[in-house]
């Protein structure tokens, strides 16, 4: 994408952020209720919590379970969901398994772990990753299906080693279904953290949430969730779009050869 096209996109997000404010603003005024607080309140309650050390700690600790339950869950359901696209026998026997987990409530996991072994952290992680194992692997089940058995064809007669197959082979073509995997195992697995620390933590954003939800404090709520929101929105522009413009070049790389 050009460097005129990212700046029209990020005008673009920019005014609707701003049309966003300024309906929330004017609704929030009109109605004049404590239960809909205005943008500058939220903000006010943001400032609190920063300055009483709590927004920087439990984002912290929040985003350090959503990183180990999002690599465990990527490699796990990732090497799953591949050995079930490349092997139709894999397949045939764990797709039933996979049916079951896509279909259980994420709840009734986290409530029946916490039960299963106590509320300590092991089950706390463990759950977000039972939840967000199975979408991995159905997304990367399809890649493994789409693999080119040409290009398997010439490794095999070039006698590729296992690190050339995993680099010049097979990598670029999981990376498109790995991008789709990662997004929306971000945007699943925040949400069910926060889940987890409201039923069974003593720290974190979810117990923050939690506290705020006893004293109504509809303010530091949407603190919490702007907070981390933007957080989430930093790893996107940071790290996910680039790497996506990165695989765009590539296959155009590889088209024009």
């Amino acid at each position: 994408m050009s460097s005129a096209g990212n700046i029209s996109r990020l005008s673009d997000q920019l005014l609707a952020i701003f049309v966003l404010l300024a309906v929330w603003w004017g609704s929030a005024a009109f109605v004049n209720n404590v239960l809909l607080p205005t943008p500058g309140e939220v903000f006010s309650a943001l400032q609190v919590e920063w300055s009483e050390q709590r927004l920087l700690d439990s984002l912290l600790i929040t985003l350090q379970r959503v990183a180990i339950s999002f690599f465990c869950a990527m490699l796990l359901g990732g090497l799953l969901g591949v050995l079930m696209g490349k092997f139709s026998t894999v397949n045939r026997i764990l797709d039933p398994l996979l049916i079951i987990l896509l279909n259980v409530p994420a709840l009734v996991v986290i409530i029946l772990l916490y039960i299963w072994f106590g509320l300590v952290e092991a089950a706390a992680v463990g759950a977000v990753i039972i939840n967000k194992l199975p979408n991995v692997a159905v997304t990367l089940r399809e890649g493994g299906r789409m693999f080119d058995e040409q290009l398997e064809e010439m490794a095999r007669a070039y006698h590729f080693s296992f690190k050339q197959k995993l680099t010049e082979l097979w990598w670029p073509q999981l990376f498109p279904y790995i991008m789709v995997a990662t997004r929306s195992g971000l945007a699943l697995i925040w949400k069910i953290v926060l889940v987890v620390e409201l039923l069974g933590r003593s720290d974190g954003v979810g117990f923050q949430l939690h506290m705020a939800f006893q004293l109504f404090d509809v303010a530091t709520i949407l603190a919490y969730s702007f907070a981390f929101i933007f957080i989430v929105q930093l790893i996107e522009w940071c790290i996910l779009q680039p790497l996506d413009r990165y695989a765009q070049r590539w296959q155009r790389g590889s088209e024009r050869v």
